[in-house]
């Protein structure tokens, strides 16, 4: 039977939501490697909208994070707080700023943050029973907050500030290069850095490519 694997997306587009490559790559992995992808996000307004071809605030523009994810799993997807861990095999992050805005509130309150509260659930009965999660690009900061007391490895690549903030949460930040990951294999957690280093795509997608394996291969 085929491993599935659940995609928490969090809107469309890099800087308010779901970064679209990284979250077409995941998706694409998971489907060569033979496993299912089981895509799902919070029915919950976003943060702001912005305006991808200005990068300014769409101001009184009100966008909903389930409706937009589902442009990206292509109409395919469920309400995180449907979800259990019972499912799906792993637990996958695509990055993006709305892991930061709308699965968390990292963006606006650092080390301080805190995840949504379907997510945080979901997320820790997966982690409770072993399976296994991966993190790509800022989502390891959804990682540090939950998971950070164990002192769960994690890495953005070479961003010292949010390297900082992770370290501040209580997990162990490890330098990586774009096309690398970190495996903290004791807790399960696979982390890549994406676009918080890569110049173009296809250094996005070696990365996110190993994440996949990883994350399948220990599940």
């Amino acid at each position: 039977m085929a491993k599935k694997i659940g995609v928490v997306l969090s809107g469309c587009g890099v800087m308010d939501g779901a970064e679209v490559h990284e979250s077409v790559l995941v998706l694409l992995a998971i489907a060569r490697r033979g496993a299912e992808a089981v895509c799902m996000a919070p029915n919950i307004r976003q943060r702001h909208v912005i305006n991808h071809l200005t990068g300014e605030e769409s101001k009184g523009e009100i966008r909903n994070v389930l409706v937009e994810s589902a442009r990206i799993a292509r109409g395919k997807i469920r309400d995180v707080a449907t979800v259990n861990a019972t499912e799906i095999d792993a637990l996958i992050f695509p990055g993006g700023f709305g892991a930061a805005k709308n699965l968390s509130d990292y963006a606006f309150k650092g080390s301080e943050c805190s995840v949504n509260p379907d997510v945080a659930r979901l997320a820790t009965e997966m982690h409770q029973n072993q399976k296994p999660i991966g993190v790509a690009c800022i989502a390891p900061v959804i990682a540090a907050k939950l998971f950070g007391p164990e002192h769960t490895q994690v890495t953005v690549g070479t961003d010292k500030n949010t390297a900082k903030d992770i370290e501040a949460m209580g997990a162990n930040h490890v330098p990586c290069a774009v096309r690398d990951i970190v495996i903290d294999r004791e807790r399960k957690v696979v982390s890549t850095p994406a676009y918080m280093l890569a110049r173009d795509i296809t250094e996005a997608a070696e990365g996110i490519e190993k994440l996949v394996d990883s994350v399948i291969g220990l599940a």
